[in-house]
Protein backbone atom coordinates (compact mmCIF):
# COMPACT_ATOMS: atom_id res chain seq x y z
CA UNK A 1 0.00 0.00 0.00
CA UNK A 2 1.30 3.44 -0.89
CA UNK A 3 0.94 6.12 1.75
CA UNK A 4 -0.03 9.68 0.87
CA UNK A 5 2.77 12.25 1.43
CA UNK A 6 1.16 13.55 4.61
CA UNK A 7 0.72 10.05 6.05
CA UNK A 8 4.27 9.16 5.12
CA UNK A 9 5.58 12.16 7.04
CA UNK A 10 3.42 11.26 10.04
CA UNK A 11 4.73 7.70 9.95
CA UNK A 12 8.31 8.89 9.76
CA UNK A 13 7.87 11.17 12.74
CA UNK A 14 6.18 8.46 14.81
CA UNK A 15 8.70 5.64 14.32
CA UNK A 16 11.39 4.79 16.83
CA UNK A 17 12.23 7.35 19.49
CA UNK A 18 10.73 10.82 19.44
CA UNK A 19 12.56 12.76 16.76
CA UNK A 20 14.06 16.11 17.65
CA UNK A 21 15.00 19.04 15.44
CA UNK A 22 18.66 18.03 15.75
CA UNK A 23 18.13 14.43 14.57
CA UNK A 24 15.82 15.11 11.64
CA UNK A 25 17.39 14.82 8.19
CA UNK A 26 17.97 18.01 6.23
CA UNK A 27 15.09 17.40 3.83
CA UNK A 28 12.65 17.65 6.77
CA UNK A 29 13.83 21.10 7.78
CA UNK A 30 11.32 23.12 5.70
CA UNK A 31 8.30 21.47 7.33
CA UNK A 32 9.54 20.55 10.79
CA UNK A 33 9.06 22.47 13.98
CA UNK A 34 7.61 22.09 17.44
CA UNK A 35 3.84 22.33 17.29
CA UNK A 36 2.11 23.76 20.33
CA UNK A 37 -1.56 23.37 21.08
CA UNK A 38 -3.13 24.47 24.33
CA UNK A 39 -5.83 22.42 26.07
CA UNK A 40 -8.21 25.31 25.35
CA UNK A 41 -7.46 25.11 21.60
CA UNK A 42 -8.11 21.37 21.60
CA UNK A 43 -11.38 21.77 23.52
CA UNK A 44 -12.55 24.61 21.25
CA UNK A 45 -11.77 22.70 18.07
CA UNK A 46 -13.51 19.59 19.39
CA UNK A 47 -16.62 21.62 20.11
CA UNK A 48 -16.58 23.42 16.74
CA UNK A 49 -16.26 20.05 15.04
CA UNK A 50 -19.79 19.26 16.22
CA UNK A 51 -21.14 22.02 14.00
CA UNK A 52 -18.95 21.00 11.06
CA UNK A 53 -20.09 17.42 11.37
CA UNK A 54 -23.72 18.53 11.48
CA UNK A 55 -23.64 19.54 7.82
CA UNK A 56 -22.47 16.09 6.76
CA UNK A 57 -25.29 14.53 8.79
CA UNK A 58 -27.74 16.99 7.26
CA UNK A 59 -26.62 16.01 3.78
CA UNK A 60 -26.99 12.30 4.41
CA UNK A 61 -30.40 12.71 6.03
CA UNK A 62 -31.65 15.03 3.29
CA UNK A 63 -31.31 12.26 0.69
CA UNK A 64 -33.66 10.09 2.73
CA UNK A 65 -36.04 12.96 3.49
CA UNK A 66 -36.26 13.91 -0.18
CA UNK A 67 -37.07 10.35 -1.17
CA UNK A 68 -39.78 10.21 1.50
CA UNK A 69 -41.32 13.53 0.47
CA UNK A 70 -41.42 12.65 -3.22
CA UNK A 71 -42.98 9.26 -2.42
CA UNK A 72 -45.92 10.93 -0.68
CA UNK A 73 -46.35 14.37 -2.24
CA UNK A 74 -46.51 15.73 -5.77
CA UNK A 75 -44.00 18.57 -6.23
CA UNK A 76 -43.96 21.34 -8.83
CA UNK A 77 -40.80 23.29 -9.54
CA UNK A 78 -41.04 26.61 -11.36
CA UNK A 79 -37.57 27.53 -12.59
CA UNK A 80 -36.51 30.77 -14.23
CA UNK A 81 -35.16 30.50 -17.76
CA UNK A 82 -34.61 32.83 -20.69
CA UNK A 83 -37.32 30.90 -22.52
CA UNK A 84 -40.06 32.06 -20.16
CA UNK A 85 -39.50 29.57 -17.40
CA UNK A 86 -39.51 25.84 -16.90
CA UNK A 87 -42.00 23.82 -14.87
CA UNK A 88 -41.49 20.23 -13.75
CA UNK A 89 -44.09 18.02 -12.11
CA UNK A 90 -42.90 15.23 -9.80
CA UNK A 91 -45.53 12.60 -8.96
CA UNK A 92 -45.04 9.71 -6.51
CA UNK A 93 -43.84 6.62 -8.31
CA UNK A 94 -43.64 8.32 -11.70
CA UNK A 95 -40.93 9.94 -13.80
CA UNK A 96 -40.69 13.76 -13.63
CA UNK A 97 -42.73 15.50 -16.31
CA UNK A 98 -41.50 18.68 -18.03
CA UNK A 99 -44.21 21.08 -19.17
CA UNK A 100 -44.21 22.34 -22.78
CA UNK A 101 -42.16 25.47 -23.38
CA UNK A 102 -43.66 28.95 -23.59
CA UNK A 103 -44.38 29.81 -27.28
CA UNK A 104 -41.24 31.02 -29.08
CA UNK A 105 -42.76 34.44 -29.71
CA UNK A 106 -42.06 35.21 -26.04
CA UNK A 107 -38.33 34.86 -26.69
CA UNK A 108 -38.55 36.91 -29.88
CA UNK A 109 -40.25 39.80 -28.08
CA UNK A 110 -37.68 39.72 -25.28
CA UNK A 111 -34.76 39.44 -27.70
CA UNK A 112 -35.72 42.58 -29.58
CA UNK A 113 -36.37 44.47 -26.36
CA UNK A 114 -33.07 43.37 -24.87
CA UNK A 115 -31.23 44.36 -28.03
CA UNK A 116 -32.26 47.97 -27.43
CA UNK A 117 -31.16 47.93 -23.80
CA UNK A 118 -27.90 46.24 -24.79
CA UNK A 119 -26.99 49.33 -26.81
CA UNK A 120 -26.78 51.27 -23.57
CA UNK A 121 -24.15 48.79 -22.36
CA UNK A 122 -22.19 49.32 -25.57
CA UNK A 123 -22.19 53.12 -25.44
CA UNK A 124 -22.60 53.80 -21.71
CA UNK A 125 -18.89 54.04 -20.79
CA UNK A 126 -18.16 56.36 -23.74
CA UNK A 127 -20.90 59.01 -23.55
CA UNK A 128 -19.59 62.53 -24.32
CA UNK A 129 -16.07 61.16 -24.79
CA UNK A 130 -14.98 62.04 -28.35
CA UNK A 131 -11.39 60.91 -27.74
CA UNK A 132 -12.32 57.27 -27.17
CA UNK A 133 -13.48 55.31 -30.21
CA UNK A 134 -13.11 51.80 -28.78
CA UNK A 135 -16.89 51.33 -28.88
CA UNK A 136 -17.06 51.41 -32.70
CA UNK A 137 -16.03 47.79 -33.25
CA UNK A 138 -18.66 46.41 -30.89
CA UNK A 139 -21.32 48.67 -32.32
CA UNK A 140 -20.54 47.76 -35.93
CA UNK A 141 -20.68 44.06 -35.09
CA UNK A 142 -23.96 44.45 -33.24
CA UNK A 143 -25.37 46.55 -36.07
CA UNK A 144 -24.77 43.66 -38.44
CA UNK A 145 -26.78 41.34 -36.19
CA UNK A 146 -29.50 43.96 -35.88
CA UNK A 147 -29.74 44.24 -39.66
CA UNK A 148 -30.02 40.46 -40.02
CA UNK A 149 -32.84 40.37 -37.47
CA UNK A 150 -34.67 43.13 -39.31
CA UNK A 151 -34.34 41.39 -42.68
CA UNK A 152 -35.78 38.14 -41.31
CA UNK A 153 -38.49 39.68 -39.16
CA UNK A 154 -41.38 38.91 -41.54
CA UNK A 155 -40.55 35.19 -41.45
CA UNK A 156 -40.87 34.94 -37.66
CA UNK A 157 -43.96 33.43 -35.97
CA UNK A 158 -45.41 36.70 -34.71
CA UNK A 159 -48.72 38.49 -35.04
CA UNK A 160 -48.70 41.25 -37.70
CA UNK A 161 -49.25 44.07 -35.19
CA UNK A 162 -46.49 42.78 -32.94
CA UNK A 163 -44.21 42.41 -35.95
CA UNK A 164 -44.75 46.06 -36.93
CA UNK A 165 -43.86 47.20 -33.43
CA UNK A 166 -40.65 45.18 -33.47
CA UNK A 167 -39.76 46.46 -36.92
CA UNK A 168 -39.94 49.99 -35.54
CA UNK A 169 -37.73 49.08 -32.59
CA UNK A 170 -35.08 47.51 -34.81
CA UNK A 171 -35.16 50.38 -37.30
CA UNK A 172 -34.76 52.91 -34.49
CA UNK A 173 -31.85 50.90 -33.08
CA UNK A 174 -30.06 50.91 -36.42
CA UNK A 175 -30.71 54.63 -36.94
CA UNK A 176 -29.23 55.41 -33.52
CA UNK A 177 -26.14 53.32 -34.21
CA UNK A 178 -25.66 54.91 -37.64
CA UNK A 179 -25.87 58.36 -36.12
CA UNK A 180 -23.26 57.57 -33.45
CA UNK A 181 -20.92 55.93 -35.99
CA UNK A 182 -21.23 58.87 -38.37
CA UNK A 183 -20.51 61.44 -35.64
CA UNK A 184 -17.75 59.37 -34.06
CA UNK A 185 -19.09 60.34 -30.65
CA UNK A 186 -22.05 59.49 -28.43
CA UNK A 187 -23.62 62.66 -27.06
CA UNK A 188 -25.78 62.14 -24.00
CA UNK A 189 -28.55 64.20 -25.59
CA UNK A 190 -28.67 61.71 -28.47
CA UNK A 191 -28.76 58.73 -26.10
CA UNK A 192 -31.48 60.33 -23.98
CA UNK A 193 -33.64 61.10 -27.02
CA UNK A 194 -33.19 57.52 -28.23
CA UNK A 195 -34.37 56.15 -24.88
CA UNK A 196 -37.50 58.28 -24.83
CA UNK A 197 -38.29 57.40 -28.45
CA UNK A 198 -38.05 53.64 -27.84
CA UNK A 199 -39.85 53.50 -24.49
CA UNK A 200 -43.46 53.18 -25.76
CA UNK A 201 -42.51 50.46 -28.24
CA UNK A 202 -40.55 48.55 -25.60
CA UNK A 203 -43.48 48.78 -23.20
CA UNK A 204 -45.69 47.02 -25.75
CA UNK A 205 -43.19 44.18 -26.11
CA UNK A 206 -43.06 43.77 -22.34
CA UNK A 207 -46.85 43.57 -22.11
CA UNK A 208 -47.17 41.06 -24.95
CA UNK A 209 -44.39 38.87 -23.58
CA UNK A 210 -46.06 38.85 -20.15
CA UNK A 211 -49.43 37.95 -21.66
CA UNK A 212 -47.88 35.10 -23.62
CA UNK A 213 -46.00 33.73 -20.62
CA UNK A 214 -48.89 33.96 -18.17
CA UNK A 215 -51.46 32.43 -20.55
CA UNK A 216 -49.15 29.49 -21.18
CA UNK A 217 -48.42 28.68 -17.55
CA UNK A 218 -52.02 29.16 -16.46
CA UNK A 219 -53.01 26.54 -19.03
CA UNK A 220 -50.29 24.13 -17.88
CA UNK A 221 -51.20 24.44 -14.19
CA UNK A 222 -54.92 24.07 -14.86
CA UNK A 223 -54.20 20.77 -16.62
CA UNK A 224 -51.88 19.55 -13.87
CA UNK A 225 -54.36 20.43 -11.14
CA UNK A 226 -57.05 18.47 -12.95
CA UNK A 227 -54.71 15.48 -13.35
CA UNK A 228 -53.74 15.43 -9.68
CA UNK A 229 -57.29 15.76 -8.39
CA UNK A 230 -57.44 15.42 -4.60
CA UNK A 231 -53.64 15.10 -4.43
CA UNK A 232 -53.41 18.80 -5.30
CA UNK A 233 -54.12 19.64 -1.66
CA UNK A 234 -50.90 17.92 -0.58
CA UNK A 235 -48.76 19.20 -3.46
CA UNK A 236 -45.70 21.35 -2.76
CA UNK A 237 -44.44 23.96 -5.21
CA UNK A 238 -41.40 26.22 -5.30
CA UNK A 239 -40.01 28.75 -7.72
CA UNK A 240 -36.60 30.38 -7.69
CA UNK A 241 -35.73 34.04 -7.89
CA UNK A 242 -32.85 36.47 -7.56
CA UNK A 243 -33.32 39.84 -5.88
CA UNK A 244 -34.33 41.86 -8.95
CA UNK A 245 -36.99 39.33 -9.98
CA UNK A 246 -38.42 38.82 -6.49
CA UNK A 247 -41.10 41.48 -6.63
CA UNK A 248 -44.06 40.41 -8.82
CA UNK A 249 -42.25 37.17 -9.66
CA UNK A 250 -44.18 35.79 -12.62
CA UNK A 251 -43.93 32.03 -11.98
CA UNK A 252 -44.65 32.34 -8.26
CA UNK A 253 -47.59 34.68 -8.90
CA UNK A 254 -49.10 32.27 -11.42
CA UNK A 255 -48.62 29.33 -9.04
CA UNK A 256 -50.34 31.33 -6.30
CA UNK A 257 -53.51 31.60 -8.37
CA UNK A 258 -53.90 27.82 -8.20
CA UNK A 259 -52.57 27.18 -4.70
CA UNK A 260 -54.46 30.00 -3.00
CA UNK A 261 -53.46 32.27 -0.09
CA UNK A 262 -53.43 29.52 2.56
CA UNK A 263 -50.62 27.67 0.76
CA UNK A 264 -48.25 30.66 0.56
CA UNK A 265 -45.13 30.00 2.64
CA UNK A 266 -46.54 26.59 3.61
CA UNK A 267 -46.80 24.48 0.46
CA UNK A 268 -45.93 27.25 -2.01
CA UNK A 269 -42.43 28.68 -1.54
CA UNK A 270 -40.33 31.36 -3.19
CA UNK A 271 -36.67 30.39 -2.88
CA UNK A 272 -34.07 33.11 -3.36
CA UNK A 273 -30.87 32.19 -5.19
CA UNK A 274 -27.75 34.07 -6.29
CA UNK A 275 -28.18 33.52 -10.02
CA UNK A 276 -31.03 33.67 -12.49
CA UNK A 277 -30.88 29.96 -13.18
CA UNK A 278 -30.52 26.99 -10.86
CA UNK A 279 -30.85 23.25 -11.25
CA UNK A 280 -33.89 21.14 -10.35
CA UNK A 281 -31.64 19.12 -8.03
CA UNK A 282 -30.63 22.25 -6.11
CA UNK A 283 -34.25 23.37 -5.86
CA UNK A 284 -35.35 19.97 -4.55
CA UNK A 285 -32.53 20.03 -2.01
CA UNK A 286 -33.60 23.45 -0.78
CA UNK A 287 -37.26 22.47 -0.62
CA UNK A 288 -36.37 19.28 1.26
CA UNK A 289 -34.33 21.18 3.83
CA UNK A 290 -37.13 23.66 4.46
CA UNK A 291 -39.70 20.91 5.00
CA UNK A 292 -37.35 18.80 7.14
CA UNK A 293 -36.37 21.73 9.34
CA UNK A 294 -40.03 22.36 10.11
CA UNK A 295 -40.22 19.00 11.85
CA UNK A 296 -37.15 19.93 13.90
CA UNK A 297 -38.80 23.18 14.99
CA UNK A 298 -41.96 21.35 15.99
CA UNK A 299 -40.00 18.70 17.89
CA UNK A 300 -37.94 21.10 20.02
CA UNK A 301 -40.10 24.21 20.24
CA UNK A 302 -43.61 23.04 19.40
CA UNK A 303 -44.01 25.23 16.31
CA UNK A 304 -43.99 23.76 12.81
CA UNK A 305 -42.97 26.97 11.02
CA UNK A 306 -40.42 28.31 13.50
CA UNK A 307 -37.48 27.14 11.36
CA UNK A 308 -38.79 29.05 8.33
CA UNK A 309 -37.39 32.10 10.13
CA UNK A 310 -33.96 33.13 11.34
CA UNK A 311 -33.79 31.11 14.54
CA UNK A 312 -31.96 33.83 16.46
CA UNK A 313 -33.99 36.60 14.82
CA UNK A 314 -36.40 37.16 17.69
CA UNK A 315 -33.70 37.35 20.35
CA UNK A 316 -31.51 39.41 18.01
CA UNK A 317 -34.43 41.80 17.58
CA UNK A 318 -34.63 42.28 21.34
CA UNK A 319 -30.84 42.69 21.48
CA UNK A 320 -30.92 45.34 18.73
CA UNK A 321 -33.57 47.29 20.62
CA UNK A 322 -31.50 47.11 23.80
CA UNK A 323 -28.23 48.06 22.09
CA UNK A 324 -29.70 50.96 20.11
CA UNK A 325 -31.35 52.29 23.26
CA UNK A 326 -28.00 52.20 25.09
CA UNK A 327 -26.49 54.21 22.24
CA UNK A 328 -29.26 56.79 22.16
CA UNK A 329 -30.51 55.50 18.80
CA UNK A 330 -34.06 54.80 17.70
CA UNK A 331 -34.55 51.16 16.69
CA UNK A 332 -35.52 50.70 13.03
CA UNK A 333 -37.08 47.27 12.52
CA UNK A 334 -39.93 45.77 10.50
CA UNK A 335 -43.11 44.68 12.28
CA UNK A 336 -42.87 41.37 14.08
CA UNK A 337 -44.56 38.74 11.92
CA UNK A 338 -45.94 35.51 13.42
CA UNK A 339 -44.48 32.15 12.42
CA UNK A 340 -46.49 30.64 9.59
CA UNK A 341 -47.46 33.98 8.04
CA UNK A 342 -49.35 33.68 4.74
CA UNK A 343 -48.14 37.05 3.47
CA UNK A 344 -46.63 37.23 0.01
CA UNK A 345 -42.85 36.69 0.25
CA UNK A 346 -42.32 40.05 -1.47
CA UNK A 347 -42.81 43.71 -0.64
CA UNK A 348 -46.41 44.14 0.48
CA UNK A 349 -46.61 47.61 2.08
CA UNK A 350 -48.51 50.01 -0.22
CA UNK A 351 -47.35 53.58 -0.70
CA UNK A 352 -47.10 56.45 -3.16
CA UNK A 353 -45.16 56.19 -6.41
CA UNK A 354 -45.27 54.17 -9.64
CA UNK A 355 -45.52 50.38 -9.35
CA UNK A 356 -45.84 49.33 -13.00
CA UNK A 357 -44.49 50.52 -16.35
CA UNK A 358 -47.97 51.83 -17.08
CA UNK A 359 -47.73 54.04 -13.98
CA UNK A 360 -44.69 55.78 -15.45
CA UNK A 361 -46.64 57.35 -18.30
Amino acid sequence: MRLSPSLAVAALLSTGTVATAQTLPAYMAPISGKATTTPSDVATNDMLALNTGMFELYGDAAKVFQKNILSKHPVILGLFSGAGGRMILYRPGMAPMDAPQVPIVYQLLKSVGHSTMALVQVVGPYVDNPDNKSWRGSMLAYRSRMESALVGLDATPMEPGWRDNNRTILQNNIAFMDECIAKGVIPFATLEAFGKKQAPYLAKNVAWAAQTQVAHWMTVLAEWKAQLGADWDKTYAASNTIYVARQNNVLFSVLAQFFGPEAINTRLLLIETISFTTTPADMLESLTRIIADRSVGALFFGNYHLMDYELMGGDARAAIIAETTKRGMTPFLPPAVPFGSKQWPTLVTPGPGPATIADLK
